[in-house]
């Protein structure tokens, strides 16, 4: 079903389980969670499913960064706008409190700002786990807030269904036979360095401000999923958390973000790892490189600010790409600045051939045919002893995966190995797409 969901948006203080009560809504662990004020600091909106079974009431979640927050960056107005934003855009406010702290001046505040929303608001006070807490929410009533208080666990799950039903009758038609989102075309990772401007291209593709962009490094923390739409399909951008070095963790926030961008790599169709042409390549990009080498992903190599790479031209780039990744010499290049949307089409029509190309199936005469002229071309120094591809046959798509049966796999060394590889690449439309090959010997066969 073709429909846009209704939007909920949870607002708060920092700190009092927002991001645990979107992952619950979720039903999976869509933002970080970790006992530090201010981990969630974009926007972050997911498809929720509320109740399970033949019942499909269908929202879409949005997690915002803690209201009145000051962080060790100084990012605090801009979380603050991406909570208006969050709220201009929502159907009906979530105001979750703490009822093991009681109400706070911060939460005075929030609520007087939201008595001045004309949406509906509900006032959710969570961590109520015991019977003591949930007696103890009714203090909350002081906020003035017309609906509410809920007591619910959010890291239990308690108290849910009611708070639910409560969504449900505000939010007339969030029911759904199936999943109401149309499928998405493609799935698109952005990595890189931090600061190298992945969260000003993503805002550039959704046009509008969903991520927030600032020149303090490290300001995206979570795997955030925007959903935009280009030519009347639906594309998912995934922004990441810029990687940096282990050692240089400052915390377990940072941690975690590094773990989901390297997620964000293996769930991805397509991996554009954006460069920054200012800076020389690191340790990060080649780091970043050999893991997306490594899961067989599409990968686009953009360069970004290309806008100021003065002198140099696109051959330039390409020689020093080649130069410091010998590895990635069959991926693409796009040359774009984000900041002014210069490129971005491009890199977009790149990525989708990209997709096209990973998601082909190639006809098995044709592969064997391929084969054989390869071995008849170049066979591998066996020292006397003579191999045999003897039949093979495509397993898989994304990334093309393809069997090889094989009279002794022992004889295919790494060196022929890539050279099967390219010719397969070369001969079979994949030239800018890595391919696998799985080798079987006749031993196996016969198990």
């Amino acid at each position: 079903m073709d429909s846009d969901l209704r939007r909920v948006a949870i607002v708060g203080r920092p700190n009092v389980g927002k991001s645990t009560l979107a992952n619950r809504m979720c039903g999976s662990r869509v933002s970080i969670v970790e006992p530090t004020a201010g981990v969630t600091r974009d926007r972050i909106a997911v498809p929720a499913r509320l109740f399970g079974g033949e019942r499909e009431n269908w929202i879409e979640v949005i997690d915002t960064g803690g209201i009145g927050i000051v962080d060790r960056d100084d990012l605090g107005p801009h979380v603050e706008g991406q909570v208006r934003d969050a709220i201009a855009v929502a159907d009906l406010v979530l105001f979750l409190v703490d009822s093991r702290t009681g109400i706070t001046p911060l939460d005075l505040e929030v609520a007087a700002r939201l008595r001045l929303v004309d949406l509906p608001v509900i006032l959710v006070v969570n961590k109520a786990e015991t019977e003591q807490y949930r007696f103890a929410a009714e203090e909350f009533r002081a906020l003035g807030l017309a609906r509410g208080p809920f007591a619910i666990s959010a890291q239990n799950g308690e108290g849910l269904t009611e708070l639910y039903e409560h969504i449900i009758e505000l939010l007339p038609g969030t029911e759904f036979a199936s999943k109401p989102m149309p499928e998405t075309v493609m799935k698109m990772a952005v990595v890189g360095r931090r600061n190298a401007g992945k969260s000003t291209l993503i805002n550039h593709l959704a046009a509008e401000e969903r991520m927030i962009v600032s020149e303090v490094p490290g300001t995206t923390r979570d795997a955030v999923d925007v959903i935009f739409e280009r030519d009347g399909r639906r594309f998912v951008a995934i922004d990441t958390a810029g990687v940096r070095k282990k050692a240089r963790f400052e915390d377990a926030i940072e941690f975690y973000s590094d773990a989901r961008s390297h997620k964000s790599v293996r769930r991805a169709d397509v991996v554009v790892l954006l460069f920054d042409v200012t800076r020389k390549f690191s340790s990060i990009e080649k780091r970043l490189a050999r893991y997306i080498v490594d899961h067989h992903k599409p990968v686009l190599l953009v360069a970004n600010k290309w806008d100021l790479a003065d002198g140099y031209t696109p051959e330039d780039f390409r020689k020093y790409i080649d130069d410091q990744m010998p590895g990635l010499n069959w991926a693409p290049i796009a040359f774009l600045s984000a900041k002014h949307g210069s490129g971005v089409d491009e890199m977009m029509d790149l990525a989708l051939d990209l997709f096209k190309q990973s998601s082909k199936r190639v006809n098995t005469g044709e592969l064997n045919r391929v084969l054989k002229r390869a071995l008849e071309t170049r066979a591998p120094n066996t020292s006397g002893y003579r191999i045999n591809i003897k039949y093979a046959t495509q397993a898989e798509v994304s990334p093309p995966t393809f069997i090889l049966f094989v009279n002794d796999k022992r004889l295919f060394g790494k060196a022929y190995m890539r050279y099967l590889e390219n010719r397969l690449r070369e001969e079979l439309g994949l030239d800018e797409v890595p391919v696998r090959i799985i080798l079987k010997s006749g031993a196996e066969d016969r198990e």
